[in-house]
C-alpha cells in the first residue's frame, strides 16, 4: 500500500467514492479509462468472486476468458495480498441478505 499512497491516487479514490450510482459509475469510468482496462479490472473482480466460492481454474477460464496467469495473479491477491478483493466480496455477499 506505500507504494500506492500519495495525493494523486487519494484524490482518485475520493473522487470515486463520491459516485453514487451505477450510471454515476459508467460515465466517470468510461472518461477515466479505456475499454479494455475497465473489462480487464471487471475480469478480475469476476475471477475473484468465482475463486472465493471454489471454482476450478478450468471453469473459471471458460466462463471468463481470463489467462490463466491472471487467475493464479488474483488467486495471489486473494490468499497474500492486501485483502481489497476479499472485503469487497464479503461486503456485497452482505449486501445480499
Amino acid at each position: 500500500m506505500d507504494r500506492l499512497h500519495e495525493e494523486a491516487v487519494d484524490n482518485l479514490f475520493e473522487a470515486i467514492l463520491a459516485l453514487e450510482t451505477l450510471d454515476e459509475c459508467y460515465k466517470f469510468f468510461e472518461d477515466i479509462g479505456t475499454i479494455n482496462e475497465l473489462k480487464s479490472f471487471a475480469q478480475r473482480f469476476e475471477v475473484a468472486k468465482m475463486l472465493s466460492e471454489g471454482t476450478t481454474y478450468g471453469d473459471i477460464v471458460n466462463k471468463t476468458g481470463a489467462s490463466t496467469a491472471t487467475i493464479s495473479r488474483v488467486s495471489k491477491c486473494l490468499n497474500y495480498g492486501s485483502d481489497g478483493y476479499n472485503l469487497v466480496i464479503e461486503r456485497l455477499k452482505n449486501k445480499e441478505k
